[in-house]
């Protein structure tokens, strides 16, 4: 079992840029494959990016490509998310997600995930 922790929302103006953070507890994080989601009010929770357990392998969401860009440091067992350019579009609550895997396979959907973060919220002002 693994416990996500998620940081780094918060208000930003349109064409700014955050950093998330997700840090990883209990089994080892090099076990997993990660990957973020994104929730806006009203919608269904959406992939962002995700990316296997080495980090050779990763894939975005059409919306955030050139963008976004995941990454992992697996001996911090921590998992990042750099977002430039943000969009108003891009506000949501951020969801980390962990699965149980060592293989090239990087999951897009919320099903393949067995364990989440509580999720941080980034607002973004047009």
């Amino acid at each position: 079992q693994v416990q996500l922790v998620e940081s780094g929302g918060g208000l930003v103006q349109a064409g700014g840029s955050l950093r998330l953070s997700c840090a990883a507890s209990g089994r080892t994080f090099n076990s997993y494959a990660m990957a973020w989601f994104r929730q806006a009010p009203g919608k269904e929770r959406e992939f962002v990016t995700g990316i296997n357990w080495i980090g050779s392998n990763s894939r975005y969401a059409d919306s955030v490509k050139g963008r976004f860009t995941i990454s992992r440091d697996n001996a911090k067992a921590t998992l990042y998310l750099q977002m430039n350019n943000l969009k108003p579009e891009d506000a949501a609550v951020y969801y980390c997600a962990a699965r149980s895997s060592r293989g090239s396979s990087v999951y897009t959907g919320t099903g393949y995930y067995d364990y989440w973060g509580q999720g941080t919220q980034v607002t973004v002002s047009s």
